[in-house]
């Protein structure tokens, strides 16, 4: 072979991989690559036929004459120079498929979900606002007038059922912490003496007076316990106080500050589990009325969507829009959600025939056009699939082409075509 054809043949050789592993029925003869001639193929590969005889009998991409004994190639010059043709069909396999490892799964936060018929009936799509969930909120007030000396939470903190909060002192306390120590003791002194030197009128009446004492500093706001300490410890009955919480949360609300004289009913902290939010979604009284409690609803928030479903239909309408209030209880474990947020609702009212249905975000345009989602084939290769997008219903893609019970991604799909084309896969080889 000469020096000048080499390169050229070289050049051929290291194109073939790619042009197989794009499309996986690529003709492997020479009669069959002319079934299906490309502009490519006419312009710098001679044809058994004399295709190119119309440019003075020489090859096109050399300047070679055709006649040349030292140039002829029986067969398709292209498979002809491939030492290798088992592996273009590895390099197919690769290139649509999509390798994750474990910790990159992690990072990503892909989910895998086996494909399964579910009902989905009618929809309504309505606006919707984030509310406290108050079932699961609570406030902290004080009882009587008092200032504030010390906090131990904050905006934003997670604090546990019963952990201390504020410190307060008040004079009213002071006057019941010593009223209920003095009567804790003549108490217990007349409980010795009893049927001795105490007459039974004499017991009663120290008995009602310990009762009411310790009534009085329980309704200002001590807990039993801290009653309890305070008269193990009777000299400390100094008017100071703590408020606990009373329930496990996120402090959303704190506003008062060091030193402030704050009245009885004044909130000091808001708590609530943000576990679980309230959507008030805003509809037309004729729609509402097909609504039940228990109805499914799918909320969208940015780039992602949350279940939820109806746990309330408000009876009375809204002054100035004229539109009933339904509410919706939505898990939100990552506290997306933040009350006063506005957010899209969707109604799922009633129940469809099943169908197959991922989230919209699973299904993904494909390099040609067509809508495919990523099959799970085991725990860290994902491969694209064609399918049919039939409709839209609440963030929900009904599809088809895939059997029941197939491991699709579901959440993750834009990453996985991302690193597929930066592969540079494509299926027309374009």
């Amino acid at each position: 072979m000469s020096a000048f054809f080499a390169p050229l043949v070289a050049f051929v050789a290291l194109q073939a991989p790619l042009s197989v592993a794009a499309d996986s029925h690529a003709p492997s003869s020479a009669a069959e690559k002319h079934d299906h001639p490309t502009h490519d193929d006419h312009a710098s590969v001679p044809g058994p036929h004399g295709d190119n005889e119309a440019h003075d009998g020489h090859d096109t991409a050399t300047g070679v004459p055709a006649g040349d004994s030292d140039h002829e190639h029986d067969g398709d010059p292209i498979h002809e120079e491939d030492p290798h043709p088992e592996a273009q069909g590895e390099d197919h396999e690769e290139s649509t498929e999509v390798h994750l490892s474990a910790e990159q799964r992690r990072t990503l936060d892909l989910e895998i979900t086996a494909l399964e018929p579910r009902a989905l009936g009618s929809s309504f799509r309505v606006p919707g606002e984030v509310r406290l969930n108050a079932y699961a909120t609570a406030q902290v007030t004080p009882r009587i007038e008092a200032q504030v000396l010390a906090r131990h939470a904050r905006l934003g903190d997670q604090v546990e059922a019963g952990e201390p909060l504020v410190i307060l002192s008040s004079v009213g306390m002071a006057e019941a912490q010593g009223d209920l120590v003095v009567a804790e003791r003549e108490w217990q002194r007349l409980t010795k003496l009893k049927g001795q030197f105490v007459s039974d009128t004499e017991y009663l009446a120290a008995s009602v007076a310990r009762q009411k004492a310790l009534s009085s500093v329980l309704a200002y706001g001590m807990t039993p316990e801290q009653a309890k300490a305070l008269v193990a410890a009777s000299e400390k009955a100094d008017g100071t106080f703590e408020l606990l919480a009373p329930q496990s949360g996120t402090v959303v609300r704190d506003e008062f500050v060091l030193g402030e004289l704050v009245k009885p009913g004044r909130v000091l902290f808001e708590i609530t589990d943000e576990s679980v939010r309230w959507i008030e979604a805003q509809m037309p009284p004729e729609e509402a009325a097909v609504v039940s409690a228990g109805d499914g609803a799918r909320i969208a928030y940015r780039d992602t969507w949350l279940d939820g479903r109806v746990t309330q239909i408000h009876h009375l309408l809204d002054e100035v829009t004229r539109t009933q209030a339904v509410r919706v209880e939505v898990p939100d474990p990552d506290h997306r959600l933040h009350p006063g947020v506005f957010v899209d609702v969707v109604i799922l009212v009633g129940e469809g025939e099943p169908v197959l249905a991922v989230p919209e975000a699973a299904v993904l345009r494909g390099p040609d056009g067509d809508w495919q989602l990523f099959v799970a084939e085991g725990e860290d290769s994902f491969i694209p699939v064609e399918v049919t997008l039939l409709r839209i219903a609440g963030g929900m893609a009904v599809i088809e082409g895939v059997p029941a019970g197939t491991p699709v991604v579901t959440r993750g799909a834009f990453f996985l075509q991302s690193e597929l084309a930066k592969a540079g896969f494509d299926p027309h080889n374009h």
